[in-house]
């Protein structure tokens, strides 16, 4: 393969430029009313604003670490709005706006980056699993997952989906690509959802793959598209057509938003010691928000009351998740055990009587020092 071949420029889906002008595609219509595209724009502002606190809340020393998702507001909430209530997502870490879309709370992710919960919400309920820090193991988790689903018999249209996400990186993990096989050879139900923000950490895509992403598809058996991971209504759209077709039997696709991360890989990180700033610049002129920003004012589409509306709110979520991160309570030392297990084990019912034990042993030494 030549260097020209390996850097072609792939097509991409897009429905609204970075000037805010909207074009359809033949391939993913879109049909959704003002109120909606509304909806999307307030979505991306909150999750903004929230991520934005809890940069800010770790600098000051309130959380452990947190991982931004600065400039991939739009891959998040146009993918995360395109699911339904039964359908599962598996995040990694940065998912906040998934996370947003599932009905999590902004204090269910601080709680975890804060370090007073041992996990953080119940996945069943909201259809969002943990966390996962461990790179790619969450594309095997889904899978394992989908299969599930299939054998269960809760597919066809108004059946269950899954969804898993990943950056660029995890794609040079095994577990990925183990997952791209057993997803391909039993069909499952997954959408594999790359957001490609084009930096691992400090490696650059180019280390990490000489052909797009969405390519690695191909040599497992199933489709792949690569998506303007910055303009929400064509991920809405692409996820939602990958989510029906995985939900009517079709199998797996692969979709790579292409985005790019705006902050640092988490607040561990510097990138000013492996990028340039122009590259940075060039952008946020392609900021998710701002674009969509444009397009509802040239349609007439919200006024200057609605984004003043937004602003508002924003202020009061950012208030909000200040207090509520600041107030936290340590979680019971004995919590430790619950939902080890599904069922009642005797095991760890004597490993939690041993810790009370141990626990109590203190505040016995304690009584006795003060006599």
């Amino acid at each position: 393969m030549s260097n020209n071949t390996a850097h072609e420029e792939p097509e991409l889906v897009q429905l609204l430029t970075p000037e805010g002008v909207f074009t359809e595609h033949p391939d993913y219509p879109l049909d959704i009313d003002p109120e909606d595209v509304r909806g999307l724009y307030r979505d991306l502002v909150l999750v903004r604003r929230v991520d934005t606190e809890a940069v800010a809340l770790q600098r000051q020393g309130e959380l452990g670490l947190w991982a931004s998702l600065l400039g991939q507001e739009a891959a998040q909430i146009g993918s995360g709005r395109a699911l339904r209530p039964d359908d599962m997502a598996f995040p990694s870490y940065r998912e906040h706006g998934v996370a947003w879309c599932r009905g999590i709370e902004p204090r269910e992710l601080l709680g975890m980056f804060r370090g007073v919960t041992n996990g953080g919400w119940d996945p069943r309920e909201h259809g969002f699993h943990l966390y996962t820090i461990v790179i790619g193991s969450q594309a095997l988790h889904a899978t394992g997952y989908a299969m599930g689903v299939q054998r269960d018999g809760s597919v066809g249209e108004d059946g269950a989906a899954v969804i898993a996400y990943f950056g660029d990186g995890a794609t040079s993990q095994g577990d990925t690509n183990e997952a791209f096989n057993f997803a391909a050879v039993n069909n499952a139900p997954v959408v594999f959802f790359c957001q490609n923000n084009q930096w691992a950490i400090s490696e650059p895509l180019e280390r990490q793959s000489r052909v797009p992403l969405y390519k690695r598809a191909a040599g497992f058996g199933f489709p792949g598209v690569r998506v303007d991971g910055n303009d929400v209504l064509a991920c809405l759209a692409v996820t939602r057509a990958a989510l029906n077709g995985a939900r009517e039997g079709q199998g797996p696709t692969l979709i790579e938003a292409f985005t790019y991360r705006m902050g640092a890989h988490t607040t561990n990180d510097d990138p000013s010691r492996y990028r340039v700033s122009a590259e940075l610049e060039e952008w946020e002129r392609k900021d998710p928000i701002l674009r969509l920003r444009t397009y509802l004012e040239k349609e007439g589409i919200a006024d200057e009351a609605f984004f003043a509306e937004v602003e508002a709110e924003a202020d009061q979520l950012g208030e909000r998740v200040r207090h509520e991160c600041r107030t936290m309570s340590d979680p019971d030392p004995l919590d430790i055990f619950n939902e080890v297990y599904a069922e009642p084990n005797v095991h760890i019912d004597r490993q939690r009587a041993e810790f009370a034990d141990y626990l109590a042993s203190f505040e016995d030494s304690g009584a006795e020092g003060g006599r």
